[in-house]
């Protein structure tokens, strides 16, 4: 190992330690924190966010990459340190342009957001965090110019979360969804509903949370690497591959929420723990490219967790756990978790008029970035894209625009990964089809552990280091198409609503 190689390890190593710290803010700021507390929160991850900006963008750092940039350096590399190298390289010289002080306001400004956005989807109150999506969203624009000077901001911002994913192929994949989705829900509408007075009572907070266990480690999720946490909104974090964690919310009144939550986040949660450690704390380890993250939870959540012959082998320990589920035939469960109508939010949507709901707030967002429409005007722009996807208008905010954090933390350009994950998930099905058959056989044999595995060696190893189109040609042997998606929901809905 070169002296220069064994600085650098050494020196991400130190750097990690203050990545370590702001993560476990994050999450100690979202699962506990008292409100009094928050404050004295919000300063210690400003501090520890700047100082692991400033030795990601230190000339120290510079002088090591640019060294074992040199040929007869990087040569003596491993696959490995290569793209360790060539990637913190890539990153730094668009990072080392941001002003100290603007990312230090940034992270400041986006623990304040979070903070208010809270407050304000309590209260059901949008003016309480109008002067902070305002400050986010410029915010966001100034470091976009700063990272990438001359690129239009909306295509930085799509390219930050989904490298090589720019607008006008989001366009294209979205519109082909609209085509062929707008017909197919307006049919299913009309068809017969599932009647599902039976989901109707009070469901057992507790026993909500033993059925997410049993959830997750059905599904693949290790107790020994990963932790559950209360939020308001569900995500998953992580420190490394050993130390995963996932949140959920319960309703008392709706448990089918909670099912799905840990299924989803679960799906993320074994996407961190199955990376190749070797990769861990470095660029990597944890997956950026959030089109690929989101088609693991959405592939659980979906493509497996929404088909009947996933609750098969564990239909009756639901009922166990959650004795209402006795009176109910898994046939109605599964019309019901299938139940496609148009709804307010979207972590309840069905799986086909989620799209919907995704595509809205993608158009919303270049109407942000390109036509500048103002923040005041939102809710109404929000309700009227609600009127014409899904024929429905929120009653309030906490309901309409104030529902998803996202916007708090300046994740602008994130959404669209959501429909994208989801579109890489009609190949995924294709592709494990071919290679392992049918997966409808698998899981009603309750071999899930075979389709798991399968994820685990194809895309989860690998990490951050094959971009989307990488992933879809390195697993799928093709190019980036919605068909099969399309072609999956006409196939199950049509049986379903016998159309």
């Amino acid at each position: 190992m070169s002296e220069t190689l064994e600085k650098l390890k050494k020196y991400l190593e130190e750097k990690s330690q203050y990545d370590h710290v702001t993560t476990l803010l994050y999450w100690d700021m979202e699962t506990g924190t008292p409100k009094e507390g928050l404050a004295g929160h919000v300063d210690a991850m400003t501090y520890f966010s700047t100082k692991a900006f400033e030795m990601g963008t230190s000339k120290e750092l510079g002088e090591m990459l640019e060294t074992l940039s040199k040929p007869e350096e990087f040569g003596q590399l491993d696959d490995t340190m290569k793209f360790i190298v060539t990637r913190m390289k890539r990153d730094m010289d668009k990072e080392k342009r941001i002003p100290a002080e603007r990312y230090e306001a940034y992270v400041r400004a986006q623990a304040e957001a979070g903070n208010a956005w809270r407050e304000a989807k309590n209260a059901s109150d949008y003016s309480i965090f109008v002067p902070h999506l305002k400050n986010m969203i410029t915010m966001t624009a100034e470091l976009a110019g700063y990272t990438d000077p001359g690129k239009e901001v909306y295509d930085v911002l799509l390219d930050n979360y989904e490298e090589g994913m720019d607008s006008a192929t989001v366009d294209r994949l979205f519109d082909e969804l609209k085509k062929e989705l707008f017909p197919l829900v307006k049919q299913i509408l009309a068809a017969k509903q599932p009647e599902n007075g039976k989901f109707q009572g009070n469901f057992d907070v507790n026993a909500q949370k033993e059925v997410q266990w049993m959830l997750l480690d059905y599904i693949g999720f290790s107790r020994e690497k990963g932790t559950v946490g209360e939020t308001e909104h569900p995500f998953t974090l992580n420190f490394c591959s050993k130390d995963v964690r996932v949140s959920n919310h319960y309703y008392e009144k709706e448990p089918l929420s909670a099912m799905f939550s840990a299924i989803h986040e679960g799906g993320h949660g074994i996407f961190e723990q199955n990376v190749n450690p070797d990769y861990d704390n470095t660029v990597a380890g944890s997956c950026y490219y959030m089109g690929v993250h989101e088609s693991q939870s959405r592939f659980y959540e979906n493509i497996l967790g929404r088909n009947k012959n996933f609750w098969l082998p564990i239909y009756e320990k639901l009922g166990q756990l959650l004795p209402q589920f006795q009176e109910i035939s898994l046939d109605e469960f599964y019309r019901e978790i299938n139940h496609v109508k148009n709804s307010l939010i979207r972590t309840e949507a069905d799986e086909v008029t989620y799209c919907f709901h995704i595509i809205l707030r993608y158009e919303i967002e270049k109407a942000i970035f390109r036509e500048h429409v103002a923040v005041e005007d939102l809710p109404e722009l929000w309700n009227e894209k609600m009127k014409e996807y899904l024929g429905i208008v929120p009653a309030n905010d906490a309901e309409g625009i104030l529902q998803d954090m996202h916007w708090s933390d300046g994740s602008f350009g994130y959404f669209p990964s959501y429909l994208l994950g989801s579109i890489y998930d009609g190949m995924y099905l294709d592709t494990i089809e071919k290679e392992l058959g049918s997966v409808d056989e698998l899981l009603a044999a309750g071999k899930i552990s075979e389709i798991t595995k399968w994820l685990n060696e194809k895309i989860h190893w690998y990490g951050n280091t094959r971009t989307p189109k990488e992933v879809m040609e390195k697993v799928c042997g093709t190019e980036v198409s919605a068909e099969p998606l399309i072609r999956y929901f006409k196939k199950k809905y049509t049986e379903i609503y016998e159309l």
